[in-house]
């Protein structure tokens, strides 16, 4: 009996495999990282006054304080999570670039990923900042790309997203060639490249998320992953489909990520109390305002978001373990995975088999959750870095001007 039920395990086993198989095959979706098991799993370090135990209630337990901020970081790190998104926000709290590069040298061996908004910072200094930051990380850097509006800018999101691409397009020159040399529409110049040449192979790789079409086409040609927000499986999969087709036209493939919150506790039921207890003080006009807050509150990504939760059932599940109520006190990743560990893991290996190869997750209060997830779910995910599995690594010190080359 017990061989029989082996037996039978074992084949739908091989028939889950080749259905799995047949899906990638039949599928529109082409990644860079087929062959690469598992995933890039990711926390979030919630630095623009992003930390509370319930929203809408503001405990002086959780301000972006350094101290705080710095020790969710440090504890991703030591619990074996393999990067950390780093966000940009006109908001009281840290500083992206000075709280990755006073944190970077604590760290072991996490990535750190840094929001960069571009048009901030003129792109060579913006250049020799980011090499700077590389050098001493030694390579555990990566960056997300971001077009959002500058505090009291106004502007069209065809041109946010052109001086994007200008930043990018002068960012790749100095990393790969001797000379900047750069026309556009916002920026012309003509300089050495040698103060911007980072620690990596041809620069650090750069993560990117947006809807609109000027935003897709950017990623396409330049990034290296696109990051999605938290929808129905089958709306990714029509994300993923259109970027594919996109990055095609361009002779590229890029990889995909995903930005979502988590609940997970040894219940369901006690993973469902605990999500609902985070917006049990929320007003519906604090959530509004709260919402409102962000720089990209009128963004189409955002109005996805809200599409989603108007979508979804009375108790705020669009999907089976997919919860939307997060959305209510939130302008940008508006839901979360809430479930057991089984049911955690059960999702995130379908989003694996559709093609995503990054999370990056986060929970209320974020280094408690951060230790939960790290307890109970990590350890049944396959992990790497994305940077040393795209070869941006090597074990030898670089050549360049801040690393073992000529001084100049």
């Amino acid at each position: 009996m017990v061989h029989a039920l082996g037996s039978c395990l074992r084949k739908r086993n091989r028939l889950n495999k080749i259905d799995k198989e047949r899906e990638m095959e039949n599928s529109k979706i082409e990644i860079r990282s087929p062959h690469l098991e598992g995933a890039e799993v990711s926390w979030f370090a919630p630095i623009c006054n992003g930390d509370d135990r319930y929203l809408g209630e503001r405990s002086m337990d959780h301000k972006s304080t350094f101290e705080n901020a710095s020790e969710i970081l440090l504890t991703a790190d030591k619990n074996g999570f393999r990067n950390i998104l780093c966000p940009s926000s006109y908001q009281v709290g840290q500083d992206t670039l000075p709280f990755v590069a006073a944190v970077g040298p604590m760290t072991k061996q996490i990535n750190l990923l840094a929001a960069v908004r571009c048009g901030e910072i003129h792109p060579p200094m913006l250049g020799r900042t980011l090499a700077t930051i590389d050098h001493i990380l030694k390579g555990r850097f990566v960056i997300n790309i971001i077009s959002s509006p500058l505090p009291g800018e106004e502007m069209s999101s065809e041109d946010r997203y052109q001086r994007s691409r200008e930043v990018i397009e002068i960012l790749k020159q100095g990393w790969t060639q001797d000379e900047i040399d750069y026309k556009g529409q916002f920026y012309n110049m003509k300089l050495s490249s040698d103060p911007v040449k980072p620690y990596q192979n041809g620069g650090p790789l750069l993560y990117f998320g947006g809807y609109s079409p000027a935003a897709v086409d950017l990623c396409a040609e330049h990034c290296d992953v696109y990051l999605m927000w938290p929808e129905t499986e089958g709306n990714l999969r029509k994300l993923m489909e259109n970027m594919s087709a996109k990055a095609a036209s361009y002779g590229r493939k890029i990889d995909f990520g995903l930005r979502v919150h988590v609940v997970v506790r040894e219940t369901e039921e006690e993973a469902r109390e605990y999500a609902d207890s985070i917006v049990s003080k929320l007003g519906v006009e604090q959530g509004k305002e709260m919402r409102e807050r962000a720089l990209d509150a009128k963004s189409y990504g955002v109005s996805r978001q809200a599409e989603m939760r108007e979508i979804a059932e009375d108790d705020g599940y669009v999907e089976p373990n997919m919860w939307t109520g997060i959305g209510r006190g939130r302008s940008g990743c508006g839901a979360a995975l809430v479930g057991n560990p089984d049911q955690i893991v059960e999702k995130l290996n379908r989003y694996m088999d559709m093609g995503i190869r990054a999370f990056i997750f986060s929970g209320y209060p974020h280094k408690e959750e951060c230790e939960r997830f790290a307890k109970l779910v990590l350890p049944r995910l396959k992990t790497f870095s994305m940077p040393i599995a795209q070869g941006k690594v090597s074990e030898e010190e670089p050549m360049s001007p801040l690393g073992a080359g000529t001084r100049i």
